[in-house]
């Protein structure tokens, strides 16, 4: 009988590794069709999900109280299972070269647990070649046995949109790649049991790698392209949303917009594909010059607060702006590689005192990752400028009278609003007589 066989009949285990954004979906859907173990280092974490709390927000309370996962941070009980995804991060370093610790970490970890006939899949996103070159090689050490004759490994890069409430991971189509015919077709099919879109299957485990760096290495360029035209437009006079929205009326338009490039993906993955191409001897101009457009937008966003303050006749130095959002984008609470962080640092070394507020960023991980303490939105008084950074629920669906409410007494001409990612209805706050800016 097939390994899927016996994960469907109960008679096998799937586990888990990594229970952050992609992994916590993963496990949450699969315990509902087999036996399933969700295993995390972070012992915090578990607890956590124990106790019914998503931290993630990505399932939500409900679905992990009334789950079966079992949640376990005793790498011991990975020996239970047969069939092993690995979700961990893979970040960059501080010289934007390829971070594998975590993926290297886990693989460490796993080795010893599998067995004869066990499968081995990664979603961690990997320049082409980690995965045969580096990861391989590790199970092959820890366990003692060898790939494609004992164990079987596969790769199916993650697809997972933090906070997309509209493409979920069951209807995401899955792309999935493994070592040989039959370990494609196993993990084939036990993808099956919880995708309701198309499983694509690749020819490799380099191609499928390669996916998920291209997707998000295309998108960074076309945000780049929309960042180059916002800063344009800028000094033109044009309202940049306002041409674009026009644009997109085009049935070929592609319907990017400007913007603060941050995140687990877009503003990361480019640098796994630079890495690679460099390896080659391939400098890759395009991309390069993309990362570094997006990476300079929040030094454009600071110069265009400042000159609105000046233009409202205010005294830079010491002003009060108030920065609503500091998540890498709406309606979620991570924070990794969050631009809005930079963006406040660098207005407080103009000496401006910058407030932060968030309502769906958890405190305490703001300031451990990046020593910015955020205040209670109601705290927010007598500002000179407020900053709509993210586009949250809460913040477009604002009464004007809370806006209002946060401003200093003084002239609604004397009120800066910056509206980063256009959450704001223009017409309405000039209407209002407020001083508006928008990227």
């Amino acid at each position: 009988m097939k390994l899927s066989d016996k994960l469907i009949n109960r008679d096998e285990k799937i586990a888990i590794i990594g229970l952050g954004y992609v992994g916590i979906p993963l496990a949450v859907a699969f315990s509902k069709k087999i036996e399933t173990i969700g295993f995390d280092v972070d012992k915090e974490k578990i607890q956590a999900y124990r106790q019914g709390h998503d931290p993630t927000k990505e399932v939500g309370d409900d679905k992990i109280r009334n789950c079966s996962v079992d949640f376990t941070s005793d790498a011991a009980r990975l020996v239970e299972a047969k069939f092993h995804i690995i979700a961990v991060p893979t970040p960059i370093s501080s010289d934007n070269s390829p971070d594998l610790s975590y993926v290297i970490a886990a693989s460490k970890l796993l080795g010893p647990q599998i067995s004869k006939s066990s499968i081995v899949v990664y979603e961690s996103t990997v320049y082409p070649g980690v995965t045969e070159d580096i990861c391989i090689p590790i199970l092959e050490v820890e366990s003692g046995l060898r790939a494609g004759l004992d164990f079987k490994v596969g790769y199916s890069p993650e697809r997972i949109n933090p906070g997309d409430r509209v493409n979920r991971l069951d209807t995401i189509v899955k792309i999935v790649a493994g070592m040989d015919v039959e370990s494609i077709e196993e993990i084939a099919k036990v993808y099956e049991l919880i995708i309701h879109a198309d499983i694509h299957r690749v020819s490799s485990i380099k191609v499928a790698e390669a996916v998920k760096v291209v997707e998000n290495s295309q998108r960074d360029v076309n945000i780049a392209f929309m960042n180059e035209l916002a800063m344009v437009f800028d000094k033109m006079g044009i309202d940049t949303h306002e041409a674009l929205e026009a644009m997109n009326t085009k049935w070929n338009a592609l319907g990017f917009y400007p913007g603060l490039v941050g995140g687990h993906c877009i503003s990361v993955d480019p640098h796994y594909f630079i890495y690679a191409a460099e390896k080659l001897g391939h400098h890759s101009q395009l991309i390069h010059s993309s990362r570094r457009i997006n990476e300079d937008m929040s030094t454009f966003v600071v110069d265009a607060i400042i000159k609105q303050l000046v233009l409202a006749g205010k005294v830079v130095k010491n002003a009060k702006v108030a920065i609503l959002g500091v998540t890498y984008k709406e309606n979620c609470p991570d924070i990794r590689n969050s631009k809005v962080i930079k963006l406040i640092q660098q207005l407080k070394d103009y000496g401006i005192e910058a407030s932060a507020t968030d309502p769906q960023a958890i405190a305490n991980e703001v300031m451990d990752e990046y020593g910015v303490e955020l205040v209670p939105f109601n705290s927010l008084r007598g500002m000179d400028c407020v900053v709509f950074a993210i586009a949250h629920d809460e913040y477009k669906n604002m009464p004007i009278e809370k806006l209002d409410a946060m401003f200093a007494d003084c002239t609604n001409n004397e009120r800066v609003i910056v509206d980063v990612k256009s959450a704001l209805n223009k017409d309405e706050i000039i209407k209002k007589g407020y001083r508006f800016w928008r990227l």
